[in-house]
């Protein structure tokens, strides 16, 4: 069994002798891969990258239920799997493609009246949940075997894959659970910028300064949202919570907050009468 997310949050924690730090979405007990964690200032940002897309390869195995949805939980149905061929298992995964509602599984983390659903999946009960909307913006098949299935998936925060690949062995008429499942992405991060724990561990017996160098600059962890670069003077009233007209500024949504050239000052909204305004500024 490796670290639950809030044990690698703490060991980071300790090993950068941050006083706050934050991660940004836990990962299922089987799930390995990616978990950003915002030390310090930076946490200012993990609830924007709670929010944002995450992107997952899971291995899928064809012909057995369980009743957790992975590999960690009872086998409770099984069923023969038929010959599928390529074309079809493709068909089957584009019905998944886009908006629609998933209801979360007994095994998570969601709270009835202040109870993780998961204890009460402990305990042989199962209660309703409310169903919820989710989009499954790429989904692919990157192998397939005679029982198993590898996919690729990109989707909203919420999305849960365990039932998703429930759904998709109903599609093929046979049932599934996931075996294997790693998180390839979060937001505008990905596989490239991870560094693993005994790496850490080790760079921290060289000083504070070779942990430091694996830090990403803040504003990095954001890099789909338009970034602004404001003058010296809209910088000081940004500050001062007041918004700052930007010459042609067009940019919708949510904005990365420069001053000068490279300085992060947080993130900011364009109003309706063209000026930009402060949402969650750094110290």
């Amino acid at each position: 069994m490796g670290l639950t997310s809030n044990q690698a949050l703490q060991q980071v924690k300790r090993l950068f002798d941050a006083k706050k730090a934050g991660h940004t979405g836990s990962l299922d007990p089987l799930a390995t891969g990616l978990l950003p964690i915002c030390l310090g200032e930076a946490t200012k940002i993990s609830g924007f990258l709670l929010d944002s897309d995450k992107q997952y390869r899971a291995v899928v195995k064809l012909g057995e239920r369980t009743d957790s949805g992975d590999a960690d939980g009872e086998i409770i149905d099984r069923r023969p799997v038929p010959a599928l061929e390529e074309a079809q298992v493709r068909g089957a995964l584009e019905q998944f493609m886009g908006t629609q509602l998933q209801t979360p599984p007994m095994h998570s983390a969601i709270k009835r009246q202040g109870v993780p659903l998961y204890k009460l999946a402990h305990q042989g009960i199962e209660v309703e949940r409310e169903p919820r909307e989710i989009t499954i913006r790429h989904i692919e098949m990157l192998a397939l075997g005679d029982d198993s299935l590898e996919l690729d998936v990109r989707c909203t925060k919420g999305t849960y894959i365990r039932t998703l690949a429930e759904d998709i062995g109903e599609a093929l008429g046979c049932g599934a659970h996931i075996t294997a499942l790693r998180r390839t992405g979060v937001g505008g991060l990905d596989m490239a910028q991870v560094v693993d724990m005994a790496t850490l561990v080790s760079l921290a017996d060289e000083g504070p300064a070779a942990l430091d160098a694996l830090l990403l600059p803040i504003g990095d962890a954001l890099p789909d949202w338009p970034a602004v670069h404001l003058s010296s003077d809209a910088s000081y009233y940004l500050r001062q919570g007041q918004p700052v007209f930007v010459p042609q500024m067009a940019e919708r949504g949510l904005l990365r907050l420069y001053a000068d050239k490279d300085r992060f000052l947080g993130i900011g909204t364009l109003q309706d009468d063209g000026r930009v305004a402060p949402k969650r500024l750094l110290a």
